[in-house]
C-alpha cells in the first residue's frame, strides 16, 4: 500500500517535498535515445523523395515512411515503404505531378516513436533547358525595293577587320556592324571564313526556296550549319536574317530597329561574325548574318 507523502518526511510542507522527489525520479529512470526522424519531401531526378531513419535503438523494429498528399478532406497516402533493423535508414520515392501539390511525410517504428515532416509544395513541370544558342526574332525588315538591281560581286574583297573574307556586299555589312557596336562600347567582329559559308549558304537556300527563315523543316538549325561550315568551338550563338533589304546599308539600319536583331548586333561577348547575302531570281537579296563568341 502507498504511503502518504506527509509520512516520507518529518517536516516540510507537502509543495516542498514534491519537486525533489520528481526530479530523482527522473534521473533514476533509463534514458531513451531511439529516435526516428524524416526530411521535408523535395523533388529529385523528376521524383518526391524523403528520406527517414532511426537512430539510437537497442531494438529491432520496422521503420514505415508514408508520403502524404494534403488535400481537402482525408489526407491521401501517395507512396508508403519500410524497412526492418535497428538503426536503419530509407529513402522513399514517389510519382509527381506536373500540378503543383503540398506533401509531407511521416515515419514511425511502431515503438511509440513517429516523426512528421514540414510541408511542401512542389511539382516536376517540365523545365526550359539552358539553351544551345537559339535564334534571334525571326521578324525581319521586308521594305519595298526602290533601287534597282545589281549584280553581286563574286570576286572577294579585303575585310576590314584583317583577312580576305566574303564579298563587297557582305564584308560592307561587317564593317557597318562594328560601327554600330564601337557606338555601344563592343569591340570589333572579326570576319570568320567559316563563319561566312554558314553564313553565305543559309542565304543561298533562302533565295534559291524564296523564303526567309531560321530554319526550313527537316534542316539543320543555323548552329548545326555553322558546324557544318567546319567551325569548331564556341561559347555562344547567334543569326540575324533579312529580305530585299537593297543595300548592306539599308540591312543594317533596319537590323538596328529591331529590338532582338539589334540585340544580337550589340551583344559585346561575341567576338567573331559571318555575314552572307545572295539574291533571287528576281534580285531580291536574303542576307544573314551569324554571331559567336570564343
Amino acid at each position: 500500500m502507498r504511503r502518504p507523502l506527509g509520512a516520507l518526511v518529518c517536516v516540510g510542507s507537502l509543495a516542498a517535498l514534491s519537486t525533489p522527489v520528481a526530479a530523482a525520479h527522473a534521473a533514476a529512470a533509463p534514458q531513451d535515445t531511439c529516435r526516428v526522424q524524416v526530411s521535408a519531401p523535395t523533388v529529385t531526378a523528376g521524383k518526391i523523395q524523403v528520406i527517414g531513419s532511426r537512430a539510437g535503438c537497442d531494438d529491432t523494429a520496422v521503420l514505415r515512411i508514408r508520403i502524404k498528399q494534403a488535400k481537402r478532406g482525408p489526407d491521401r497516402t501517395v507512396k508508403s515503404g519500410a524497412r526492418r533493423g535497428g538503426d536503419v535508414q530509407l529513402t522513399l520515392n514517389a510519382r509527381c505531378s506536373t500540378t503543383p501539390r503540398t506533401y509531407y511525410a511521416v515515419v514511425t517504428d511502431y515503438r511509440g516513436h513517429t516523426a512528421v515532416s514540414p510541408a511542401a509544395r512542389l511539382s516536376c513541370a517540365p523545365t526550359t533547358p539552358a539553351p544551345t544558342p537559339t535564334p534571334s526574332p525571326t521578324a525581319s525588315p521586308t521594305a519595298t525595293p526602290t533601287v534597282k538591281p545589281t549584280a553581286t560581286p563574286t570576286t572577294p574583297a579585303p575585310n576590314p577587320t584583317g583577312g580576305t573574307v566574303g564579298t563587297a556586299e557582305e564584308n560592307e555589312v561587317v564593317r557597318l556592324t562594328n560601327i554600330e557596336r564601337q557606338k555601344g562600347g563592343c569591340g570589333p567582329l572579326k570576319h570568320d571564313p567559316q563563319l561566312n559559308k554558314a553564313a553565305h549558304d543559309h542565304s543561298a537556300t533562302q533565295a534559291a526556296r524564296n523564303q526567309m527563315t531560321h530554319q526550313f523543316p527537316g534542316g539543320p538549325d543555323f548552329v548545326q550549319r555553322i558546324r557544318n561550315a567546319g567551325f569548331t568551338g564556341g561559347s555562344a550563338f547567334a543569326e540575324n536574317v533579312a529580305w530585299n533589304q537593297r543595300t548592306p546599308d539599308a540591312v543594317v539600319a533596319a537590323w538596328m530597329k529591331s529590338p532582338g536583331h539589334r540585340a544580337n548586333i550589340m551583344n559585346c561577348k561575341y567576338n567573331l561574325i559571318g555575314a552572307g547575302m545572295v539574291k533571287n531570281t528576281k534580285g531580291e537579296p536574303y542576307w544573314t548574318q551569324v554571331f559567336v563568341a570564343r
